[in-house]
């Protein structure tokens, strides 16, 4: 029987795919000690990618994330749902068909993102007790979470929430709105009697990130029964992004050190996404860690990576999978060998412009469509800076940690290479 320390308290995992195994997973996958656990974790899940990656002749990813509507509740600042077209959604026959499929090349994991998902509970619902070999999760502003909601959550086991938080109450409702921040409380307080163990997820930006990465804000999330949390750094996707909310690199650094010292000192686990690409493989996008479909069926990177040359409705996930700009962005990775340097759009923003145009993708801004230049235009500056305190934070990282990455490095090379059929030099 597998365990995890909650709150010092010793708490049983049921087996996959119970939503408590979810979180034990993803502590596995972020939080490794070397290659052998990466090989071994969750019944071999990575040896079997590797398998169904060569059968299908791409990159099989661990995690669908998927917009089963672009319409939301809110409205928060800087948030690119505004940008996208509103009223687009996927019908539950359609998603049904893309779990199929994802199911078929063995992929056990579905996040949900949006819009906001919960306007689709009810479907959401029904394709947790089609699917029930697979765990899914859902990134929700909980406004929408309610006791009978959660009822049938405890009921079904497999879907899991991950409650959007800014903060204090006064930064939640900044963002978000007033009275989200009570809303999002009293959501968890709703979870945690249920025994649900959900997460909280923060987008961290220049106005908070001092709170997200404190002591009493942990602290509190914990107490509120947060299993986990996802940390995101503000990215300044979409046309009219708000580019002062845009955090510097000492902001940056300040984050990934005192998130990083809380999960040691307390046993808990915290992804700070873009911090954690060390501890991966850097970038984990296009199919490496997962692949996104947004609510138009557009096939993306990753959820952040607003472009594609894919759309679900005109071909299978597999092909996607394989197409001309997941090729291309996958024989690009790493983008830095820097690991503290993983992601494209922030961090190396040519880096989106050169695999944009060399793979012949698309914007997915319907409504506000942005070129890649104009999105890596927003980054360069304030990703020079990040360059520099990196590279003394590496430094100082533990040589076991960058050894590790080598590895983990040479391990996706060579998993490209029979997949892909390419071979990038590490």
């Amino acid at each position: 029987m597998k365990y995890l320390i909650i709150n010092g308290k010793k708490e049983e995992i049921p087996p996959f795919p119970h939503h408590k195994a979810y979180v034990y997973r993803s502590k596995q996958f972020f939080f490794a000690k070397g290659m052998s656990t990466r090989l071994t974790m969750g019944n071999f899940i990575t040896l079997k990618e590797l398998y169904n990656g060569i059968k299908n002749k791409c990159s099989i990813p661990r995690v669908l994330l998927l917009d089963p509507t672009s319409n939301c509740n809110l409205k928060c600042k800087g948030c690119w749902s505004q940008d996208y077209e509103s009223g687009h959604n996927i019908s539950y026959e359609k998603l049904d068909d893309i779990l199929d499929q994802a199911e078929e090349l063995g992929i056990m994991d579905c996040l949900m993102t949006g819009g906001e998902p919960l306007l689709r509970k009810d479907d959401i619902l029904k394709l947790c007790k089609k699917h029930n070999k697979m765990t899914f999760g859902a990134f929700t502003n909980a406004t929408l979470i309610d006791e009978k909601f959660a009822d049938e959550m405890a009921k079904l086991g497999n879907l899991n929430v991950f409650i959007s938080i800014e903060g204090t109450k006064e930064e939640t409702d900044f963002r978000r709105g007033e009275g989200v921040y009570d809303k999002a409380v009293r959501a968890m307080d709703i979870l945690r009697s249920r025994g649900i163990a959900f997460a909280f997820s923060a987008c961290y930006h220049s106005k908070n990130y001092k709170t997200i990465s404190s002591d009493e804000f942990l602290d509190y999330m914990r107490q509120k029964g947060a299993w986990f949390g996802w940390l995101f750094q503000y990215m300044p996707v979409g046309s009219g992004a708000d580019t002062s909310l845009v955090c510097t690199a000492e902001q940056r650094a300040y984050v990934m050190e005192r998130v990083r010292d809380y999960c040691i000192k307390h046993d808990y686990v915290a992804i700070d996404f873009l911090n954690n690409g060390h501890l991966s493989f850097g970038c984990i996008a296009a199919g490496v860690g997962f692949v996104h479909i947004n609510a138009k069926g557009d096939v993306e990177p990753c959820a952040f990576c607003h472009y594609s040359d894919s759309n679900i409705y005109e071909m299978s996930l597999a092909e996607a999978l394989r197409s001309k700009f997941f090729t291309t962005f996958r024989n690009a990775q790493p983008f830095s060998k820097n690991p503290l340097r993983p992601c494209p759009l922030v961090d190396n923003p040519q880096a989106i412009i050169d695999v944009v145009n060399a793979g012949g993708a698309k914007s997915t801004h319907i409504a506000n469509p942005e070129s890649a230049e104009a999105l890596a235009m927003k980054s360069f500056e304030k990703a020079g800076e990040w360059e520099k305190v990196s590279e003394k934070l590496l430094k100082k990282m533990p040589g076991h940690v960058q050894s590790n990455f080598s590895k983990y490095l040479k391990y996706y090379a060579f998993k490209r290479g029979i997949t892909d059929g390419r071979r990038k030099k590490i």
